[in-house]
């Protein structure tokens, strides 16, 4: 899977992540992604964490130093791309200014979503 990329608002509209010159919904992908904004103190992690379960995703979700939250992701990719979309929304009371994401090579060493300190 080539590349970084960020999410705009018209593939989150659609719930399509665009890769290359092609749309591909059925791979199995991970990725990680760094979610500035006012994304710490509103219950982001716990959100995420129940939007990733009710998808049934594995990975983990955690607050960094730097105001950030960072997530790593593993599934399908018809399930990734919604996720995608949810952590550019973000949970109410939250504001995302940016999501930057690159996908990563599955390691299925996460049989859940988790918070991760």
């Amino acid at each position: 899977m080539p590349g970084r990329g960020s999410i705009n608002r018209k593939e989150a509209k659609t719930g399509y992540m665009k890769i290359g010159d092609e749309t591909k919904e059925r791979e199995t992908l991970a990725f990680s992604a760094l979610i500035r904004g006012r994304v710490q103190g509103v219950g982001f992690r716990y959100s995420a964490i129940h939007e990733a379960r009710r998808l049934g995703l594995s990975g983990w979700v955690r607050n960094r130093s730097d105001g950030a939250v960072e997530v790593w992701s593993e599934g399908p990719l018809e399930k990734q791309t919604p996720f995608l979309t949810w952590l550019h929304r973000g949970p109410p009371g939250a504001r995302v200014d940016s999501l930057r994401y690159e996908p990563r090579t599955p390691t299925g060493r996460y049989q859940n979503f988790s918070i991760r300190w």
